[in-house]
């Protein structure tokens, strides 16, 4: 997606809150003007220290799941036995809202940063499983053939053949999974800490009444989605390159 498209979507969606902040009229809805105003005095009083720890949970969450989500979807994608076992026990847990689970991982796990880790690499884990897996089964018969023909073992299989071809269902995967993980870590910001950005809005909002802020933690949140999103096309540009070869 080109930038400037980008700026011009950003630049409409500013007129359109100023236009709303004009109609509404109310503290709750100040005008984008004040609101990166505030902003900027917010980045030297704490407001990056807040983005920080909810980049480091974001990112921590995805690489945790790729890591092992990745090999689990590939095994099960190049098996037949494996596939048999574990494929109806992963689309029953598929379809569960892991947002369900907040609950429950916080009173195993407490309310530090493992439980909001946690729950962010449940959102990704069975969504990087299922399209790898499917990947990895939907490779043609006739090319694994021919490698073990050459000589090829499981391992070189996997390495030369399955990882590769599963590298865009790897990223198409994060790139679905980045705004759930980011609201998911909003929700889990809420509870027992002083350091995050869900913590910071809410504070804002419901406690300090303070409305501007508030809308620069919202901003915050969404650069920290926004810039997720962009990493990850970025690495598909590197990772990726046949796909962009015209």
């Amino acid at each position: 997606m080109k930038r400037r498209n980008i700026l011009f979507s950003a630049l409409g969606l500013v007129v359109l809150w100023q236009i709303f902040a004009m109609l509404v009229n109310r503290p709750i809805l100040p005008a984008p003007s004040i609101v990166f105003i505030v902003f900027i005095e917010e980045l030297k009083n704490g407001l990056v220290i807040h983005f920080f720890f909810s980049f480091w949970r974001v990112t921590a969450g995805m690489l945790l799941s790729v890591l092992v989500a990745a090999p689990v979807g590939l095994a099960i994608g190049g098996s037949k036995q494996l596939d048999r076992i574990f494929s109806p026990i992963i689309y029953l847990l598929y379809p569960i809202p892991k947002v369900v689970f907040v609950p429950v991982v916080l009173l195993f796990l407490g309310i530090g940063d493992i439980a909001k880790i946690t729950l962010i690499f449940l959102i990704l884990f069975f969504q990087i499983v299922v399209l790898v897996r499917d990947q990895a089964a939907g490779l043609p018969p006739q090319l694994i053939q021919s490698l073990h023909s050459l000589g090829a073992g499981r391992r070189a299989l996997f390495r030369f053949i399955y990882l590769p071809a599963s590298l865009p269902a790897i990223l198409t995967a994060l790139r679905q999974s980045i705004g759930t993980a980011v609201a998911v870590l909003y929700i889990t910001e809420l509870f027992a800490t002083k350091f995050g950005l869900g913590y910071y809005i809410y504070y804002n909002g419901s406690t300090l009444f303070n409305y501007p802020a508030m809308y620069a933690g919202v901003i915050a949140m969404s650069l920290l989605g926004l810039g997720m999103y962009y990493a990850v096309d970025w690495l598909e540009r590197k990772l990726c390159k046949w796909k962009f070869v015209s």
